[in-house]
């Protein structure tokens, strides 16, 4: 994928998990995207041979909010 089209997609996924942070944890948006900025999800997700730009923003939502509680997440298999 073109780096223009994959930053395209990051651009488009990372506000709606930002926002999903917001909505089910005490933080504002700037608290939010620091720690989603910080996480292992976005690590992985900012590779883009990961391939976690596939998932949906719930799902890569979800893979954060196991890795806060947990310290770790599994990657769901896509069916």
């Amino acid at each position: 994928m073109a780096d223009k089209k994959f930053e395209a997609i990051l651009t488009l996924l990372v506000p709606q998990v930002v926002q999903l942070i917001c909505e089910n944890y005490p933080m504002d948006e700037v608290a939010a995207s620091r720690e989603f900025y910080e996480s292992k999800v976005y690590s992985l997700l900012e590779q883009e041979d990961t391939k976690l730009w596939h998932f949906s923003p719930l799902t890569l939502f979800n893979m954060y909010d196991e890795e806060k509680k947990t310290g770790n997440f599994e990657i769901p298999e896509e069916v």
